[in-house]
């Protein structure tokens, strides 16, 4: 019985030596992303997002995101951003005028994320319900004093070594005023180019430029958003560097611009559907961060209305524009936390710099 105390002193002594280690380096680090899927509901206020959640009777996948917060939208020149000027705020981190695409307020060109990725070894990829070289997509790879220059917009997708983008605006490519064949000019550089949906989606490695019809989804588009995505990112994960890559849903936008609620709604379904297949990956593969945001609100959309037993949906639009109200943001992953609050739009960028660690040398 005279060892017990010694016994108990030299637990407690163990138990304080042992709690009070400090923790290695490695330890204190917190999971880091090694790959990075932005997806961008253009025209997506919080009004679209409860429309769909209310249509699809009470949930969305997006719920299952651990983070939110609000982005505030503003262009350099303009208290209402268009896609252009949001989506350069997001690929390179400077506030620009509307229609500028990947260059900043006195239309110098802009190092944008993707590029950054890319010359660091990363893999990359943009898909888009919309063409390929519309204003956010182009935003992320291209450098142009404006969003209507297709054919240049177009011309630069042959200026990065970008793995894989899908989406509409083959025209461009082909039926061009320099008399140019860029398709011709891709498959010379490896790229496997297809508008055929199988042929794309049965994909699994390689350089991918996939040309689809720009429809929506009630004219039979289908799973094209989810199918596409997921080709996307089986390619991608493939390099073992990581991988970024932006996926948008279009025609939120082009639904609230013809204030059709229910072009809305189905579109923001859909786009929930991919983000869905999205989070399935990221929570198997562990080290991929989401995030999901809109570039402005479209519509001015109110709710009036609703049955979250029966998917009953009413609503009304305020003008057929974009309006300057905040954003939603989500995220989901390693360094998820960090997207919380109310920031600049910019901020996205910087964000995921710092995600990938892009900013160090």
């Amino acid at each position: 019985m005279k060892n017990i105390p010694s016994v108990v002193t030299y637990c407690l002594l163990l138990f304080l030596t042992v709690s009070c280690t400090p923790e290695t380096e490695e330890e204190k680090r917190p999971p880091q992303a090694k790959n990075i899927i932005l997806m961008i509901g253009d025209g997506m206020g919080t009004a679209q997002i409860y429309a769909g959640l209310t249509a699809n009777k009470g949930s969305l996948n997006l719920e299952q995101m651990t983070h939110s917060g609000f982005i505030k939208t503003s262009a350099s020149d303009d208290y209402v951003t268009d896609s252009a000027a949001g989506a350069t705020a997001f690929s390179a981190g400077h506030k620009t005028y509307n229609g500028a695409i990947g260059v900043d307020s006195t239309k110098n060109p802009v190092t944008t994320i993707l590029e950054t990725a890319e010359e660091r070894g990363l893999a990359t990829g943009l898909v888009a319900t919309s063409s390929i070289t519309h204003a956010t997509p182009a935003s992320f790879i291209a450098h142009q004093p404006s969003r209507d220059m297709a054919e240049a917009i177009a011309a630069d997708f042959l200026k990065t070594d970008i793995d894989v983008f899908i989406g509409g605006g083959e025209e461009y490519f082909s039926d061009r005023e320099d008399g140019e064949d860029l398709l011709r000019q891709l498959e010379e550089n490896d790229y496997r180019v297809s508008n055929d949906i199988e042929e794309i989606t049965s994909t699994n490695s390689g350089k991918l430029a996939g040309f689809l019809p720009v429809r929506r989804w009630s004219e039979d588009r289908g799973d094209q958003l989810m199918e596409t995505s997921q080709t996307a990112v089986n390619i991608l994960d493939q390099d073992e560097d990581g991988f970024f890559l932006m996926i948008e849903g279009s025609q939120i936008d082009w639904g609230g611009h013809d204030n059709d609620l229910q072009y809305v709604i189905q579109e923001m379904i859909d786009f929930d559907r991919t983000i869905g297949k999205v989070l399935e990956f990221a929570e198997e593969d562990g080290e991929t961060l989401v995030i999901i945001t809109a570039d402005h609100e479209t519509g001015g959309l109110t709710l009036t209305g609703g049955d979250l037993e029966t998917g009953e949906v009413e609503g009304e639009f305020s003008t057929g524009s974009h309006t300057g109200t905040l954003v939603p943001v989500f995220s989901y992953g390693p360094g998820a936390e960090h997207f919380s609050g109310i920031y600049e739009n910019t901020a996205i960028y910087d964000k995921m710099m710092n995600a990938l660690e892009l900013n160090a040398e």
